[in-house]
């Protein structure tokens, strides 16, 4: 649920003072009861955010754009690589204490593997796709899909990681290619329609 702003604090206050109950402006602001009522028992005579404690942003905004620029054209680039490239406002490494999604708006992900697709592979998978598109249940009921999962003992699994944002898995420069098909200590399940694993 998003905060109220200025403006609709303001507004919410205003309502209130004009004799409307808390529902009826919880309501109006698609917000909690409680959001109202505190800001109702924190009415200080101004709407504006107040001040919050805590260490001041390193980067200024030029730098966290540039920051999330590069990672999205190089999504594969670790947090120590852009410390060394990047000096924060105090001259020290900006990503030092290991929180570099501030200024990416990502996550640290696992890339998508995928095969190496051809031309050739993407268009007879989509062909293969639209031949599929109307099937109904009692068709897919017929076949039977396999899944395998990779589970480590130990945290470190030796795989690379890639920064992306939201609906980014399978952009291209988010994917690594892999010509092997084998994984260790693989598990292997084959749930159809009738039976589950």
């Amino acid at each position: 649920m998003p905060r109220l702003t200025s403006a609709e604090r303001e507004r919410a206050i205003g309502r209130l003072e004009a004799g409307d109950t808390l529902e009826a402006v919880a309501a109006t602001f698609q917000c909690h009861i409680s959001t109202i009522y505190r800001l109702l028992q924190r009415l200080t005579g101004s709407t504006a955010d107040a001040e919050r404690s805590g260490r001041p942003r390193v980067t200024t905004p030029k730098q966290d754009r540039h920051i999330f620029r590069s990672h999205v054209a190089h999504p594969f680039r670790t947090a120590a690589e852009t410390t060394r490239t990047v000096i924060g406002t105090h001259q020290a490494p900006i990503l030092a204490n290991g929180q570099p999604a501030t200024a990416l708006q990502g996550a640290e992900e696992l890339p998508s593997s995928q095969p190496v697709l051809t031309v050739r592979h993407r268009q007879a998978r989509l062909h293969w796709a639209q031949g599929h598109l109307n099937w109904n249940n009692v068709r897919w009921q017929n076949v039977l899909f396999r899944d395998e999962s990779r589970f480590c003992i130990d945290h470190a699994d030796g795989r690379v990681r890639v920064w992306r944002r939201s609906g980014y898995r399978y952009a291209d420069n988010c994917v690594v290619e892999n010509n092997a098909w084998a994984s260790p200590a693989s598990c292997c399940g084959a749930p159809s329609a009738t039976t589950r694993c």
